[in-house]
Order: structure tokens, then sequence, then C-alpha cells
């Protein structure tokens, strides 16, 4: 039987990269992506590799009804989902918060996947063997060093978009940290990943940011570790950090139990999910 594979982010860069990596493998991928153009682009490269349609859902991460509909979508479909790659993400401007009332770059990074991974739990449950875990990757970023993450209100204003950023990739690694503490036991195992500076769409309105890009990875590079989490037996470290298939360095503040367990408190209070021990 074929995995089903979730990659969020998949319409551009290494979610894409990740996405055709996969389904050449043999996977049976399901992209989720903002832009519907580019979306049927990222169907047709993975169509191309494997010989078969992959299903694509739209949706905008900024946007949490958007998010709960595709979840709902995802789980009305796919009876199993072997591993989810919460990979989306952006840098975007402070100035305005979401319709939801978050920080955009906060709720799109990390409100956005963790409901997800919310709702699509039991479809991961589902897939969960002793001999094949279900697993969730998601991709974080050296970033999360300079965060300036409240794990009590994490979708609170930020002051700068770079702040914003940090904060959302400590929330990453925080995420995955408690996930793997309440999930490791049902068969689940979390894990996250620093790609590298990555060569392609992000951060184009940064100019530091886009004057470095000759000196980035590509995003197939980038793609090798999450495409190595979400396939290696090696890779199921339950909690782990890595960049280029080794572990990888966080700092305190986003390896934190407590810290952990608050901002999963309050990240499900921000999404509007009822907290029960599972959740």
């Amino acid at each position: 039987m074929r995995r089903t594979v979730v990659v969020t982010g998949a319409s551009s860069g290494i979610g894409l990269a990740a996405a055709v990596a996969l389904a050449r493998a043999g996977d049976d991928v399901v992209l989720l992506g903002r832009d519907p153009q580019r979306l049927e682009a990222a169907v047709a490269q993975v169509r191309e590799v494997s010989g078969r349609t992959p299903a694509s859902y739209r949706a905008d991460f900024a946007v949490l009804d958007e998010v709960r509909a595709v979840g709902a979508a995802i789980a009305a479909d796919h009876e199993r989902v072997d591993v989810l790659a919460n990979n989306a993400g952006l840098l975007t401007s402070v100035r305005r918060p979401t319709g939801d009332g978050h920080d955009a770059t906060v709720q799109v990074n990390h409100l956005g996947g963790f409901l997800l991974t919310q709702l699509l739990l039991d479809r991961l449950r589902a897939a969960a063997t002793p001999e094949a875990p279900a697993r969730i990757v998601t991709t974080s970023s050296l970033a999360e060093a300079w965060g300036t993450l409240d794990v009590d209100r994490p979708g609170r204003r930020q002051f700068s978009r770079w702040l914003a950023y940090g904060a959302s990739k400590q929330a990453n690694i925080l995420m995955t940290v408690e996930a793997a503490r309440r999930w490791t036991g049902l068969g689940i195992v979390a894990t996250c990943f620093f790609p590298g500076l990555i060569r392609s769409g992000f951060g184009l309105r940064s100019p530091v940011f886009t004057l470095g890009k000759s000196f980035f990875r590509t995003s197939e590079q980038g793609a090798d570790t999450l495409v190595w989490l979400a396939t290696d037996p090696a890779a199921l470290v339950p909690g782990g950090y890595f960049a280029c298939r080794t572990p990888f360095a966080a700092t305190g503040r986003s390896t934190d139990p407590a810290r952990a367990r608050r901002l999963w408190q309050s990240s499900l209070r921000a999404v509007g999910q009822v907290t029960n021990p599972l959740r």
C-alpha cells in the first residue's frame, strides 16, 4: 500500500521539491497551496514524475476558516495520513493582523499548521503501526534564536517581520517537542528541521535576503532533510531537530518542555480547538 503524504506549502520551493521527490519514490502526495495557478503547475510536475495525478487543495493559512475547511476535506477524502509535512510559511508585514486577529506570519507559519495537525490527528493515528509510525515533519529555521514568542499569546502583534518570523520558527520547535511528548505513545513521531537558506521566492521583499540569494541552497537541497525525515527509519527521533540529516541545536527557549506545554494550550485557544488529553 502506498503511503499518503500531505505537504503544505507544496506549490513552490521546498514543499514542491519534497512533493516531487516523495512522489517519485512511490508515495501518494497530497498538495496544499495558496495560489491556484502555482498549485496547478505543481500538480503537473508531480504527475510527470509519478504517472499519477495527486490530490490538491487550495487554502490560505492566513484564514483559519480555510484551514478548517481543508482539514475537513482531507479527512473526508483520505482514511489515513502517513506523513504530514507542515511546511507552509511566509515572511510578511506586521502592520495588519489577520482576520482572525493574529500576527500574519505567526498564524501562517505556526497556528495554521498547528490547527491542520489537530484536524488530521485521527488520520495520522489510523496510519500508525508499530512497524511504521506516522510522521509529522515541520519546517523550522535558525531564526528561532531571535524569536520574541509569547507562549501564552502566540498571535500577539510583533514589532518587526523578522521578530515575527523568529517567533513562528520558535513555535514550530516547541510544537514538535510537545507533540512528541503527547503522541509518541500513539505511534506518531514528530520532528522538525532547518533547511538552510534557500534560493526561492521566499522573502522577496527583504533587500538583504534578496542580495544573498546567490549563495543560498536550492529548493531540492533544502528539501532533502524533509524527505529523509519523512522516509528513513533512522529519522524516527521523537522531538528531534535536524539540519542536513544531522541533529541540530536549538536555543533553550525553543526546547523548554514547560514553554512547549503552555504554547500548546494557548495555541488550542487561539485556533478555537477544544482541549482534551489527546489534542
